[in-house]
């Protein structure tokens, strides 16, 4: 993926897979993705789920539903910052450049 296609995501390569910016609405009526805006720090992927931002279960409710999203394994994703934030960073563990790929084809059937 080139450079300026990367830009354009919000997500970034990192040793271990990707780091996905996410907006997160917590007590939503469905867990969805919902699309991309820009932000001040750059694009972000808009994302609500059901579950309530208490004892970090919405934390957890948008890295399973990152997985389940782009296609791997529950396992493969978590919280890496954010956690009292609405702004979130979920790591995505694996092929940076397959996962990037996915979430680019994923975004454009948004």
């Amino acid at each position: 993926m080139t450079a300026e296609g990367e830009n354009q995501l919000p997500a970034r390569i990192t040793a271990e897979g990707v780091i996905v910016a996410v907006r997160l609405t917590p007590k939503a009526s469905s867990d969805a993705v919902t699309g991309v805006e820009i932000s001040a720090e750059g694009p972000v992927l808009k994302a609500r789920v059901r579950a309530i931002p208490d004892k970090g279960k919405a934390n957890e409710a948008i890295a399973v539903l990152l997985a389940k999203w782009l296609g791997v394994p529950k396992s493969s994703a978590a919280l890496a910052s954010g956690g009292k934030s609405r702004s979130k960073q979920v790591l995505v563990k694996g092929d940076a450049d397959e996962l990037m790929e996915r979430l680019a084809a994923r975004i454009a059937d948004l």
